[in-house]
């Protein structure tokens, strides 16, 4: 495009007489520009649709009329003609279109413009240089006209994407709710944000990022719903079992604090998102290992049931290992180590032997200390139950320093 100071010399050396000339012919190539668009831009093609063929007429009229004018006057102001092309760029964004259909009807018209001024140049009296200096023109006029179309359309683009945006937050608000939105306001809402309805959706919750960090937001797909705006981010991935689902979010999310929840039916979203958040929060605190990538609630369902309830896991602990606590913390970790696996491994103290790196021997000294502090409660099935539980929930926050 020419600079506008150059754009001006391009008029103002054009002379004013020009104008009439091109005006006494301008209904033949206003005619020759519309069959031709018709004919060979497949999108403007419509004739059974009268309005529209109205409509793409007027367009025509209206930036040849306004071009006679600026040779008549190079002063004209070119703000209704670059109104209308803003307007007519932000329609082809509405209506779901690319850019290039309209920008190939303005090639389009400006060459069969030029052909027909060529055609009959010598007919009205004008020379090759004021020929050469329309042609200039009709040019830095396309270029003028492909500006306003393109401004238009980038801006409903961008009022569409926000709009969208809007309604697929509301949505997601919607499928969040407590107690739970309708199902009939959630599919009128996904309608609205041209979100289709999954069977199935999981929930991942996010670590919110420090205040000030320029870390851009994970790419990920369209149809993923996320809102950075809570307090506690979190997305929403629809349909997680198809195919490379799994794969572009944990590479979307490598490096963020991230825990993702079970899949369940859309109605259930809560529960997934309540998993993801309790995962996340294990893993933010070091119980679970996995910062800084994607962690899986379903990998880690008994810690998570361990931890459902700190104050009644604190209790368990309190009471089923009590008589550690006459030890020095030393020997406490030495036989609570050895008694855990030995519940876990069938009480066979050959394989915790191997598990632990130390004798047999010194398995089977430690064991009968063990059976000293805690004797009936290893030989009832329940208490050696709770006694795993009492001691995995030690091991896991001894070895994070909890």
């Amino acid at each position: 495009m020419l600079k506008s100071a150059e754009a001006g010399d391009v008029w103002h050396g054009l002379p004013a007489e020009a104008a009439e000339t091109l005006r006494q012919d301008s209904a033949v190539p206003i005619a020759e520009m519309i069959e031709a668009i018709q004919a060979d831009v497949a999108e403007y093609a419509r004739p059974l649709d009268a309005g529209y063929t109205s409509t793409l007429s007027r367009a025509v009229r209206q930036a040849v009329g306004t071009f006679i004018d600026r040779v008549a006057n190079p002063d004209a102001s070119l703000d209704p003609i670059v109104a209308e092309f803003r307007s007519i760029g932000a329609t082809e964004a509405r209506e779901g279109r690319s850019l290039e259909p309209l920008q190939a009807a303005m090639r389009l018209g400006a060459r069969v413009a030029w052909r027909r001024l060529c055609a009959v140049a010598g007919q009205q009296g004008l020379d090759i240089e004021v020929l050469g200096r329309i042609g200039e023109a009709i040019f830095v006029y396309l270029d003028e006209l492909a500006a306003a179309s393109a401004g238009g359309y980038m801006d409903a683009r961008a009022e569409f994407a926000g709009e969208r945006e809007r309604r697929r937050r509301r949505l997601l608000d919607l499928i969040l709710a407590d107690p739970p939105a309708s199902a009939d306001a959630v599919a009128d809402m996904a309608k609205a944000a041209g979100w289709p309805l999954p069977r199935r959706v999981t929930l991942v919750a996010l670590a919110e990022r420090p205040s000030g960090d320029a870390a851009p937001a994970p790419a990920l797909p369209a149809e993923v719903l996320i809102d950075w705006s809570r307090r506690e981010p979190c997305l929403l991935i629809p349909d997680p079992g198809g195919p490379g689902r799994p794969g572009y979010i944990d590479h979307a999310l490598l490096g963020w604090a991230a825990a993702m929840g079970p899949a369940v039916p859309l109605d259930r979203a809560n529960l997934s998102l309540r998993w993801a958040r309790a995962t996340l929060a294990l893993t933010t605190r070091g119980v679970i290992d996995g910062f800084g990538r994607v962690v899986r609630s379903g990998d880690h369902l008994s810690t998570l049931l361990i931890f459902s309830d700190e104050e009644l896991i604190d209790a368990l602990r309190s009471s089923r290992l009590a008589p550690l606590d006459r030890l020095r913390p030393a020997q406490q970790d030495r036989l609570a180590e050895t008694l855990l696996t030995w519940l876990q491994h069938g009480c066979n103290a050959n394989e915790v032997a191997q598990r632990v790196h130390i004798h047999p021997q010194t398995v089977r000294y430690r064991l009968r200390q063990v059976d000293e502090l805690f004797g009936d409660q290893l030989r009832d099935p329940d208490r050696r139950f709770e006694l795993e539980i009492a001691l995995r929930a030690r091991q896991m926050l001894k070895n994070k320093n909890l």
